[in-house]
């Protein structure tokens, strides 16, 4: 059931008790409030307006003689209830540019050291979810012998975009037979996006295919490439230091769940899948062992197309509007360093 409604009191009560408590980290007392916060009100109607937000949902009293901390909808509220996202020019980590250094390595490069800016801009844990294939149509696919153990799989897109995979499955036939095999995939496949071609590979229409029974380990391969997604993660000691996270319980969890790197590039892929900057609050988390923490994500583009996402992991207890800021903008550099990238090459 949603909150009730809030009075303009109620809203002025509740914006501080948010304030005060993402500063200090302590239940908020009315004393508190009317001393730092609201100097119009005395301490007894600030304790009944926290009465009452209490009995709406927005605030929990830990113990009896304690104060009041915010709740997730305290949270939610606050963040609806931005007028704007308070731009902090200037404020923002310096991201690296890409076209500093070897063009094939620009993108991954910047992609690479995003997090750890925003890892220590915000002082919480980065992260980067790099471009989605299985949406994308191919143009072609190359595979290139380097030597008599090693190849190297091509796969480039119809935006022109270029992904490039060592292969560990050692060529047979010699290198031309490998050129042939990519050039069947591509008069097979172009023109598809990367989740029908998934779907082909893996459950052929004719097990009998030459192509398939030729080339199994090699295609095997390719698609594990195309189902690949990197998550760049800067930054996770961080939640070690904030307070609200120091419960064992609450870590371990928490912990459990960024070492599963499936369930993250989940969620986050999730969260690209809407342009723009994106807010999850502890419970509305759909993963049980993130509802301790929060997440701020932005998605970032390359010629207006959205590529991925990008943010920030924190405590529930978090300047928001700051971290806000600082994800958006940080989408907005990359974004803009992208669309400075001369070769359009991507290397997960």
């Amino acid at each position: 059931m949603a909150p009730a409604p809030l009075d303009q009191r109620s809203r002025q009560v509740l914006l501080a008790v948010i304030a005060e408590y993402v500063e200090t980290g302590e239940p908020v007392g009315s004393r508190a409030v009317a001393r730092r916060h609201i100097h119009g009100l005395s301490p007894a109607t600030i304790r009944n307006a926290m009465a009452d937000l209490e009995e709406a949902g927005y605030l929990v009293q830990p113990h009896t003689s304690a104060g009041r901390v915010p709740t997730d909808a305290a949270y939610r509220f606050y963040v609806d209830h931005l007028q704007r996202v308070p731009w902090m020019a200037g404020k923002a980590p310096a991201v690296g540019s890409p076209s500093a250094g070897p063009l094939v390595d620009a993108a991954e490069r910047l992609m690479a050291e995003t997090p750890a800016h925003l890892s220590s801009g915000s002082h919480m844990m980065g992260v980067l979810l790099a471009p989605p294939l299985k949406h994308t149509a191919l143009d072609r696919i190359e595979l290139v012998a380097l030597d008599d153990e090693r190849a190297l799989a091509v796969l480039v897109t119809e935006t022109g975009w270029v992904t490039a995979r060592p292969l560990a499955t050692a060529p047979r036939g010699g290198s031309e037979e490998l050129r042939e095999t990519g050039r069947a995939l591509t008069r097979r496949f172009r023109g598809k996006t990367f989740q029908e071609i998934l779907d082909d590979l893996t459950t052929p229409a004719d097990p009998l295919d030459p192509l398939w029974t030729k080339s199994r380990g090699v295609l095997d391969e390719v698609v594990a490439l195309l189902r690949d997604r990197t998550l760049y993660v800067s930054g996770a000691t961080n939640m070690l230091d904030h307070p609200d996270l120091s419960d064992p319980a609450t870590l371990r969890s928490m912990l459990r769940a960024f070492e599963d790197k499936v369930l993250l590039v989940d969620l986050l892929s999730r969260m690209a899948e809407e342009r723009g900057l994106h807010v999850m609050i502890g419970s509305e988390n759909p993963v049980a062992d993130m509802r301790g923490c929060s997440l701020i994500t932005s998605t970032y583009t390359y010629r207006d197309q959205v590529l991925g996402v990008l943010g920030v992991v924190g405590p529930r207890r978090m300047p928001y509007s700051e971290v806000m800021s600082l994800v958006d903008e940080t989408a907005r550099i990359v974004s803009s360093s992208l669309s400075r990238v001369k070769l359009q090459l991507y290397l997960p």
